[in-house]
């Protein structure tokens, strides 16, 4: 599925496309786009180039939910992060049409934890993929240290050469022996440690998490400054907090001069 984002309860399908694979072996494909009836950020349409101009007259889910449950039933699931994802969106699209959209006698398949499982993503995995050799002493400090460090060196050669196209459709080299192209590629930019706060295309500190999720957190603070008080009370990194806080003091000082 394409949708309009990534949170399962809010985020709507634009485009969903289904391969029924027959006992016999028969393959029947059917894809089709829907009108999510919420608009597309611009920053997933440039992801998978679906606008809300290119859906305007498509059918929206309601319309068409009757026809996929039909499509799906008695099939078990096969996906890419169909677990985490594609199910539990596809279920709440479901229930907003009140079907209820049962999982309980299927078989789910999911590929991407099958990718996890059999190439695993550890130091000593990491290691012999690109040095070529086993890890000897693995999990001590120093030999994880020297590891970590033949590893980046010899991604900066593997990749020294090999393109990646932004989301924006941009064609970008970003393994180079330059440490702000690492730092770009590398590192999520978020407001705290943790990444319960992070930056919007705007630049304003939002929520990552619970009932406000997207929403500025200047915001929330000016509609319920209860809020804060829960936060600072809550289990919450120190750091967080301490970000939290300065966000609190600047918004204040900000009304404080506007009065």
């Amino acid at each position: 599925m394409e949708t309009t984002g990534v949170d399962i309860c809010r985020d709507r399908i634009v485009e969903i496309c289904m391969l029924k694979v027959m006992p016999s072996g028969e393959e029947i494909l059917k894809s089709m786009r829907i009108n999510p009836t919420i608009p597309i950020p611009l920053e997933t349409s440039l992801i998978h180039n679906i606008y809300d101009e290119d859906i305007k007259d498509a059918p929206t889910f309601a319309k068409v939910a009757h026809q996929v449950d039909a499509f799906l039933k008695g099939c078990d699931l096969a996906g890419y992060n169909l677990i985490k994802f594609d199910i539990p969106v596809l279920a709440e699209e479901f229930l907003r049409v009140d079907i209820d959209f049962d999982i309980t006698n299927r078989s789910i398949v999911d590929v991407c934890r099958i990718f996890h499982q059999m190439e695993q993503r550890t130091l000593t995995a990491a290691y012999k993929f690109y040095c070529n050799k086993p890890l000897e002493n693995a999990h001590s400090a120093e030999a994880d240290t020297v590891a970590t460090y033949d590893i980046l060196k010899a991604q900066l050669e593997r990749y020294e050469n090999v393109s990646v196209t932004t989301p924006d459709c941009k064609e970008e080299f970003p393994v180079a022996n330059d440490m702000q192209k690492l730092h770009k590629f590398t590192f999520q930019n978020t407001a705290d440690l943790s990444g319960r706060i992070l930056f919007n295309p705007a630049g304003q500190e939002v929520f990552n998490f619970g009932k406000h999720k997207n929403v500025p957190v200047e915001e929330i603070f000016a509609k319920d400054p209860h809020y804060y008080d829960w936060l600072m009370k809550g289990d919450f990194p120190l750091q967080t907090k301490k970000v939290f806080t300065r966000i609190k003091l600047r918004s204040f000082k900000g009304s404080f001069k506007l009065g």
